[in-house]
């Protein structure tokens, strides 16, 4: 049966149910990814997979194409403004702890970013924070957003980020890495790894996984991610926060 936009189905190895949201390839397999009631999305293999439909077992098979249609929303869940040209850069911008940070914000935040002209920096480590905001010099027309992994109370995310001034917004998640910010569940895994201290996390989590390098293993976490829905709530909430915070009208805040 052609799993077609909107079919309900079972996945008859684990039990977990919903409608057919679209279509993936992986290096090894086509995919098809479910989204249940709650939102929940997995992905799952066409094959060997077996799935049921009203008590049947049948096969699914990738739908033929018919063209590619203009998408209602944005990946990030916004409405998808009539297009136009990318806003010139605002004043104000979002800094991000590095590449992945910044990659991540791009594939699910890019097209409102565009859209607001609103430009990601990646600080290449938390500790260029400091020198990156003394050299952009944050004033009530030109605000600095920082999104920043591991941010809780008693580490060094948290001391590093105390004193901003009034015209920087810090906004974290408790992961120790963006990574950990994707669900486990979009990646094909039950839970992430906890990995012992001392240890590189991304080096950990690959080698518990078996995924191989740290290179590979962000091109699988990458690969997962198709829009909000992937992400967890802290980092999208962030996220969110931040754009809105460096978008505001200052006479209005």
């Amino acid at each position: 049966m052609a799993a077609e936009r909107g079919l309900v189905v079972e996945d008859a190895g684990t039990g977990f149910c919903g409608a057919v949201v679209g279509m993936e390839r992986s290096y090894a397999a086509d995919l098809v990814r479910l989204e249940d009631r709650h939102g929940r999305t997995r992905v799952f293999p066409l094959y060997p997979a077996a799935f049921l439909i009203d008590g049947r077992t049948v096969t699914l098979v990738a739908p033929r194409s018919a063209g590619p249609r203009a998408p209602v929303r944005t990946a990030s869940g916004s409405r998808t403004a009539p297009q136009r040209r990318a806003r010139t850069a605002r004043a104000g911008r979002i800094f991000v702890e590095g590449v992945h940070d910044a990659t991540l914000v791009e594939r699910v935040w890019g097209d409102d970013l565009r859209s607001e002209g609103v430009v990601v920096i990646s600080l290449d480590g938390l500790d260029n924070l400091a020198d990156a905001l003394a050299e952009f010099v944050p004033a009530p027309h030109r605000r600095a957003g920082v999104l920043v992994d591991h941010l809780v109370a008693g580490t060094k995310e948290a001391q590093l980020t105390a004193e901003v001034g009034p015209d920087v917004l810090v906004r974290g998640h408790p992961y120790v890495d963006v990574w950990q910010a994707v669900k486990p569940a979009s990646v094909g895994i039950a839970e992430w790894p906890v990995i012992p201290m001392g240890t590189d996390w991304k080096t950990g989590i690959c080698d518990e996984l078996g995924w191989g390098s740290p290179r590979d293993g962000w091109r699988r976490v990458l690969d997962a991610v198709d829009d909000f829905r992937d992400l967890e709530v802290p980092l999208l909430r962030s996220v969110e926060e931040l754009i809105d915070f460096v978008t505001a009208d200052p006479e209005s805040t």
